[in-house]
């Protein structure tokens, strides 16, 4: 069997295995079984075509995978929810610190947890949002 054969199939395995992952792993070493291919061509002895192979994958790797992650990293997209951070709402059911309350605001109500024991009928300010229950703390009240 001709050694570009195996290399061929070294490469169309690892494309299979990245379109599957899409870790950025195998890709770089799908970049360096090419040029092992194209080494082989030539009748480059394996040995040399295995340690082109090795050695250029693993450079590309550790050069150029930290800096695609950077411009790769999804963004957090805001959602209809995140809209209640940061504004207020009523007490309806006592928050303490043992158990969670249930807060209105937007019109709807919401489970809520504090750090602080918090009446019934309380303004606060919702700081965090998880799932469905709200992270929230007491307003300064309103001065006349």
């Amino acid at each position: 069997m001709p050694q570009w054969i195996f290399w061929l199939g070294v490469v169309l395995v690892l494309g299979v295995i990245e379109m599957a992952t899409t870790n950025l792993v195998t890709i770089w070493f799908v970049a360096s079984g090419l040029l092992a291919i194209l080494l082989s061509l030539f009748k480059i002895h394996f040995g040399i075509c295995f340690a082109v192979f090795v050695l250029v994958g693993v450079a590309l790797l550790l050069l150029t995978k930290p800096f695609l992650k950077k411009y790769m990293r999804p963004r957090r997209v805001a959602t209809n929810l995140d809209r209640v951070i940061g504004t207020c709402g009523i007490v309806t059911q006592e928050i303490s610190t043992l158990s969670p309350g249930e807060v209105k605001t937007d019109g709807k109500l919401w489970t809520a947890v504090s750090d602080e024991d918090i009446s019934a009928g309380e303004t606060v300010q919702i700081l965090s949002i998880d799932g469905v229950k709200l992270f929230v703390r007491r307003t300064a009240p309103n001065l006349p």
